[in-house]
């Protein structure tokens, strides 16, 4: 595990770990964990559409490949308590048919578990909103020219300037500080000298800047 990225995010290259985490309870899960700290199998399952007995599987598969751990502070040793081991998770595809197929996998259902989120922010959290918060939410759909290493040096400097709201403790907060819920995404357009579309996974996947889903901050 690598906690060096800026936002000190657990880190995941291994296919496996890749194909491990590609499924959406188990993204539920971490998720929850990550936002609202430890919790037990019981109570995950109504949160992750799961029973108990399923939630506990899932947890000790994220635990394989070091994504969850046992927290020890419950007061209560009845139940096992689980806890992510970093506030966010961060992956980057091998270079290999099989890291390619992974990574596939593991994007596919992180763009489809967050494909509603805008959606649901409107209908839920933007009528709550007072005026001066309501007038700072918004999105942005921007195209620009760049190399991959101008991408990625874009990328790390997009980092850079978030880690410091994004590593922030909350109870530490100032005054009138809220969560907020960044997603962003990177969409490389081929060009026109692309060859043609197959069925295989296109190459190149694991060129880019690493994948992140953070925690609470940046999301």
């Amino acid at each position: 595990m690598s906690l060096k990225n800026p936002y000190g995010d657990f880190e995941i290259s291994e296919p496996q770990a890749l194909r491990a985490l590609a499924h959406p309870v188990r993204l539920a899960i971490l998720e929850h964990l990550q936002r609202h700290g430890p919790a037990t199998a019981t109570g995950l399952s109504p949160h992750v559409g799961a029973t108990p007995s399923v939630v506990s599987w899932h947890l000790r598969h994220l635990a394989t490949f070091g994504l969850v751990t046992d927290w020890d502070g419950a007061t209560s040793k009845r139940e096992r308590w689980w806890q992510a081991v970093a506030r966010g998770f961060r992956f980057t595809v091998p270079d290999s048919a099989e890291g390619q197929s992974a990574g596939q996998q593991l994007r596919g259902e992180m763009f489809a578990r967050n494909a509603d989120a805008p959606q649901q922010w409107l209908l839920r959290e933007e009528p709550r909103l007072d005026p001066e918060w309501r007038a700072l939410a918004g999105m942005a759909d921007t195209r620009f020219v760049a190399t991959a290493d101008e991408l990625r040096q874009l990328e790390e400097s997009i980092e850079e300037l978030i880690a410091p709201y994004v590593r922030r403790k909350e109870e530490s907060s100032p005054d009138g500080a809220r969560i907020v819920r960044m997603l962003r995404y990177l969409l490389p357009e081929p060009g026109d000298d692309a060859p043609a579309e197959t069925d295989d996974p296109p190459s190149g996947v694991g060129d880019g800047p690493a994948e992140t889903s953070d925690g609470p901050a940046a999301s």
